[in-house]
């Protein structure tokens, strides 16, 4: 994801224009030569921007609003939001990853009083203790909810949602094809409609969606825009990655 973000910042017209990534991907020892053939950047940059970009929209809504909120942002691996975005003095941000990812994310991003990193599996329960208690919560998880099991969410959530007053929860999940179409099996469910989550715990009120690629007609090249474009107008491609937000 960090590579793909890079590549689409380089864009005449960048539609989510991380020029951070495309700093950390210079300054990090790694065969990007070999990630370049794996991820197809020249189509697959605009959909990780174009989610991206979903994301930051809703993110950046809510913290106006809620400008002393607690931001929780799961599986966050080496993305810049938290310092990219026009994030208000009194909000509180926690990045969550595993430790081998927080460990790389220290060596690019520092620490300060708003602004922290836990090395933790979000199914330990233990990182949450790091976590203040009260207040309005946001809870972002961007390709992540969907590599945990049913049994690993119906205990998170709850576990989240006991420590805040209220907030919202905004996590992209793949369709029921994406458990078949994992070779690996690491996609552990999908979701027709997003509400399972809401009776997982009853707390959740699912208020918007929207297909990940919305938003295309940002695409700034012919062919790529062109692809994406019928890929919405195919209801099982369209809807193979959607943004659900929830309220609790």
């Amino acid at each position: 994801m960090l590579y793909l973000r890079a590549c689409e910042s380089r864009s005449a017209q960048p539609i989510l224009d991380d020029q951070l990534a495309a700093q950390h991907v210079a300054r990090i020892d790694y065969d990007w030569e070999r990630v370049h053939r794996a991820v197809r950047p020249a189509i697959n940059q605009f959909g990780v921007a174009l989610r991206g970009a979903q994301f930051d929209a809703l993110v950046t809504k809510y913290l106006a609003a809620h400008q002393n909120a607690t931001v929780l942002h799961l599986g966050c691996g080496l993305h810049s939001r938290a310092t990219r975005l026009a994030i208000p003095p009194g909000v509180r941000w926690f990045d969550v990853d595993l430790p081998q990812v927080i460990a790389l994310r220290r060596q690019l991003y520092a620490e300060s009083g708003r602004y922290h990193m836990i090395g933790s599996s979000v199914t330990d329960p233990l990182w949450l203790d790091q976590i203040p208690k009260g207040g309005p919560a946001l809870i972002v998880a961007e390709g992540v909810l969907m590599y945990l099991t049913p049994d690993d969410l119906k205990r998170l959530l709850p576990q989240l949602l006991d420590r805040f007053d209220s907030g919202e929860l905004l996590a992209d999940l793949l369709s029921p094809w994406g458990p078949r179409l994992s070779r690996s099996g690491i996609i552990k469910w999908g979701t027709r409609d997003g509400r399972e989550i809401t009776r997982w715990d009853a707390r959740l009120r699912l208020i918007d969606d929207s297909s990940v690629i919305a938003g295309l007609e940002k695409i700034p090249l012919t062919t790529p825009r062109l692809l994406y474009r019928i890929q919405s107008l195919i209801r099982t491609t369209r809807n193979y990655d959607r943004l659900f937000q929830y309220r609790f």
